[in-house]
């Protein structure tokens, strides 16, 4: 690797001034305060949209950025998206500078990917999200938090290489001076070089250490240590295992080395299950659609290659169900080191397995090793301390979660999120797997429930598992903590997420007027589960019992997880009371939610509820996304604006009406219909 390191192009700040960045993408060199302030919390479903990602090679580049969002637009004829196809590439840009939380959302390394064929080689952000931190890394991108480097840069001046690996761990540098991931794993397959084990002394241990040191045969581990962890799954999805695959090829090509143990690979095509429905108006190019066709197809013969199982596309239409739904539901054990190419993999962490989410690379890696790499982080304690009331869930709690300050400023990012308390222990594991599912939104590295009774009762009931649970399976009362969060659940209500932002998060009560809504979402990993549609049927059926079915004017999609969730749900006379109250099912798959389904927005002015995860701008569609908890949203779907099931209850339909706030001719009345 180079000693130092000079600009080779230009510089490119991620400004929150459209006019800046326009003027920038149209030839004009800014400095840091002529570009203004920069952008905040990008998150990967801004750097390379939904639409992009079903490219997997160098096709990429043309579309970085593409879905950034600019707040300050008071001059720029553009609009709040500035960054048009191939303007990045064809800027001439070599280094991207932005404000904190850099990379937040997903796990899709087909950002900094496309970052790379763009022409971008160094990265600079205040602070920088986990995964994508890691999958820079991986790729050989150069990283710093210190943003003076960008103005030292663009003055000409030869930055010597370790200024680029100071917040590198050993691990970390070592995969950057070896060019990346590959690189590394060349030497290391080559016997060039020994991957790093903990050396401590015996010592008090949080659960999560407890899991990484018994998988490392090593005594401790401690914050810090840097390792490669073998893991009991790896598994990956249609939208990813492409990316994978050529990575590989790229790194070996003919010569790329067998899969370490092919019966703990698993694949999954769930994500783009649902496209043709929402293509077949016309909305979707031909070549979009063949786009991801081809990603299932690259998949399936990976599969077939490699002796790998995959859970395709049921029979009926859909997927077998939702990855993260799948793995709890059939696969993961308390105490089991699990990693996928998502980055809500952390939803297996409900029963007491550390499951975390990495990019293509990784999982190629992974695929050739048997491990992952990680950096061994501090574990925020989250002890919810008496019940939630009656009506309030675990969405609700997430919501109130995300923003608090510590977790909104991004200073859990990395962190272990294990949850404890009375709250935790009167929920189900479906309840569980939404609180470690979120703790993507987090932007933590594993949310984790230390495996109790009702993971016992779980795993017997749902998969036929007599599980004994191990004394080692708990915190020691001595382990050090990063941070503790006390949350007096108590006096947690129902809550919702404003557009643009999971953390954007509001109390129902403190709504200043009722938002009507064009469309209601039950879907997704987080809100397809058996508890979750349990919610919405006993909403439903209290509409019908008052007269009330889904108002006019809205649609109302519920999707299944699984069809392990459809069956169950027929079998408990919920797809009737479904189809009574006017609701659309859908058969299991992730649709809606990455944009690829129905329930998505078609027109800017579009208002939904959504029990999804995420709501970043553009994600699901053109609209205005809320984020909510499946009883919301079903009560909001009967009502035809947002409202919470017990204040429906409690108030009814027609004293809300004087509250709406009517966005077009005739909604007042649309409202008050209730079908």
């Amino acid at each position: 690797m180079q000693a130092t390191v000079q600009l080779n192009g230009r510089v490119l700040w991620l400004s929150d001034r459209a006019d800046a960045m326009v003027r920038q993408l149209a030839g004009e060199d800014l400095t840091r305060a002529d570009a203004g302030p920069l952008r905040d919390q990008i998150s990967t479903d801004e750097m390379t949209p939904a639409r992009a990602c079903l490219a997997f090679d160098e096709s990429l580049g043309d579309y970085v950025y593409a879905g950034l969002r600019c707040s300050e637009d008071t001059t720029d004829p553009a609009g709040v998206f500035p960054v048009k196809p191939k303007a990045v590439r064809e800027g001439g840009f070599a280094l991207s500078v932005a404000g904190s939380r850099r990379g937040k959302g997903s796990s899709r390394e087909a950002s900094p990917f496309a970052e790379w064929c763009a022409g971008i080689r160094i990265v600079i952000a205040e602070s920088f999200e986990r995964i994508y931190a890691q999958n820079c890394q991986n790729l050989g991108l150069l990283m710093s938090t210190d943003l003076a480097l960008a103005e030292r840069l663009q003055r000409g001046e030869a930055i010597p290489i370790e200024a680029f690996l100071e917040d590198c761990d050993p691990l970390g540098e070592a995969i950057v001076r070896s060019g990346g991931l590959f690189g590394y794993t060349r030497r290391r397959l080559s016997g060039d070089i020994v991957p790093p084990q903990p050396a401590h002394a015996p010592g008090a241990m949080t659960y999560g250490e407890k899991i990484i040191a018994r998988a490392l045969g090593v005594d401790r581990v401690r914050a810090g240590d840097a390792v490669f962890v073998p893991a009991s799954w790896r598994f990956s999805h249609e939208y990813v295992t492409p990316m994978a695959v050529s990575f590989l090829r790229h790194a070996f090509g003919d010569e790329t080395p067998a899969l370490h143990d092919p019966s703990t690979v698993l694949c999954f095509e769930d994500h783009l299950t649902h496209l043709d429905a929402v293509s077949a108006d016309g909305s979707r190019s031909t070549q979009i659609v063949d786009a991801a066709r081809r990603l299932g197809t690259v998949q399936r013969e990976f599969c077939t290659q490699h002796d790998v199982r995959l859970h395709g596309r049921a029979a009926g239409g859909g997927s077998e169900g939702i990855c993260h739904a799948l793995m709890l539901e059939r696969y993961a054990l308390p105490g089991q080191i699990i990693v996928g190419t998502d980055s809500h993999t952390p939803h297996c962490g409900a029963v007491g397995a550390f499951a975390f989410g990495v990019g293509a690379t990784e999982m190629a890696n992974a695929w050739l090793t048997g491990d992952a790499r990680l950096a061994v982080p501090g574990t925020c304690l989250v002890h919810l301390c008496s019940r939630l009331p009656a009506g309030v869930g675990a969405k609700d709690l997430a919501l109130h979660l995300l923003h608090l300050p510590y977790i909104r400023d991004g200073r859990a990012i990395g962190q272990i999120i294990e949850f404890s308390g009375e709250a935790v222990a009167h929920l189900s594991t479906d309840e569980r797997a939404t609180l470690t599912n979120m703790v993507a939104e987090i932007g933590g590295l594993t949310g984790l429930v230390v495996p109790d009774h009702e993971t016992v009762r779980y795993l017997r009931e749902r998969r036929g598992i007599d599980v004994t649970l191990d004394t080692w399976m708990t915190s020691d009362t001595q382990a050090s903590y990063a941070h503790v969060i006390e949350i007096d659940c108590g006096q947690v209500g129902a809550m919702v997420a404003s557009p643009g932002d999971p953390g954007n998060g509001v109390a129902l009560t403190e709504l200043s007027a009722a938002v009507p809504i064009d469309i209601a979402y039950g879907g997704s990993c987080t809100g397809s589960k058996r508890d979750d549609l349990r919610a919405c049927h006993d909403v439903l059926s209290w509409g019908l019992s008052q007269g009330h079915r889904v108002a006019d004017g809205v649609r109302f999609y519920l999707q299944y997880g699984s069809e392990d969730v459809r069956l169950w749900c027929e079998a408990q006379g919920y797809a009737d009371v479904f189809r009574a109250a006017g609701v659309t099912m859908l058969s299991p798959g992730c649709g809606a939610c990455v944009n690829a389904g129905p329930g998505v927005s078609t027109a800017v002015d579009d208002v939904v509820i959504s029990a999804q995860n995420r709501n970043f701008p553009g994600r699901s569609g053109p609209g205005q996304m809320w984020l909510g908890s499946p009883a919301t949203v079903a009560a909001s779907a009967l009502a035809g604006y947002i409202v919470g099931f017990d204040q429906l209850r409690r108030d009814g339909f027609a004293t809300h009406l004087a509250r709406v706030s009517p966005r077009r001719g005739g909604e007042a009345s649309r409202v008050s219909s209730g079908g």
